[in-house]
């Protein structure tokens, strides 16, 4: 994966790269085993960059019996770009969303299981004794998040309740929610609200990619972090009979993307 991604930066020269990416992958250490991975602690490591890239590993790690593997290369992933709670916290985060897309888990049940995995987590990162001092100042900053984010839309308890939303939730009140729910005014730029607003967005959507669109890809902080994340979650859920041919029929490097995702399906259904 090291050299997957210094391999990636090298070849997109022409293309807006998230700056903590590109510092994390300068840190990295292709030729060196046991280090090759292990990138420093980085106060800045906070940012949505490791949750927009981790979908694929809940797709590749879907079944239930595979958490433990999902965990640990979501977190790995994370970290080597974002080494932060908040930004790795991302990264397992929607690693998870997809495996429960994939495993048809209900849609309001996805942000509490997403909790109860985080602890696990905390014990995976105290097992690899590696930055744990700077780790525990961050930590619980993630799920205080979310655990507010929950008791807001009334999904926090293990009921059969739909998510709530308020009566007037427009394009300047979610605006204004989204905000709330960052660390700096600038909603979807964390890697805490990214996974939070393309989860609430699908929520409110069901189903629906015009609505899915509106929320999650057309607001005022990090749409195109949030419209990512919500997009493949959206794919894995409703397929692409629900999106408007045109907007993927002459997308770049498309059957590349179709070659690598059948080969990501069969690695996923044959293991053993």
């Amino acid at each position: 994966m090291v050299r997957r991604y210094v391999d990636a930066l090298e070849k997109l020269p022409g293309q807006r790269v998230d700056p903590a990416t590109v510092e994390g992958c300068s840190q990295l250490k292709p030729d060196n085993y046991l280090l090759a991975w292990h990138t420093p602690f980085n106060e800045k490591g906070s940012g949505f960059g490791a949750a927009t890239k981790a979908m694929c590993v809940g797709m590749r790690y879907w079944q239930p019996g595979r958490l433990e593997t999902l965990l640990e290369v979501s977190v790995e992933c994370g970290r080597m770009t974002h080494n932060h709670p908040t930004g790795f916290l991302g990264s397992l985060c929607t690693a998870l969303f997809a495996s429960y897309a994939v495993q048809g888990k209900r849609l309001e049940q996805w942000g509490r299981d997403m909790l109860r995995t985080v602890p696990l987590a905390e014990e995976y990162c105290k097992r690899t004794i590696r930055h744990l001092a700077e780790y525990q100042e961050h930590w619980f900053y993630f799920e205080a998040k979310w655990q507010f984010y929950l008791e807001e839309r009334k999904i926090s308890e293990d009921t059969e309740n739909e998510a709530s939303f308020p009566d007037r939730y427009d394009a300047e009140e979610r605006d204004k929610t989204y905000r709330k729910w960052s660390s700096e005014g600038r909603g979807g730029r964390r890697g805490h609200d990214a996974p939070m607003i393309a989860y609430d967005a699908l929520l409110g959507a069901k189903g629906s990619w015009t609505e899915l669109c509106r929320r999650a890809m057309f607001h005022g902080g990090e749409s195109g972090a949030t419209g990512a994340i919500a997009g493949c979650l959206f794919g894995l859920l409703h397929g692409l009979d629900a999106v408007p041919a045109g907007l993927y029929r002459a997308l770049e490097h498309r059957e590349e993307l179709r070659r690598l995702g059948e080969v990501l399906y069969r690695r996923s259904t044959e293991e053993k």
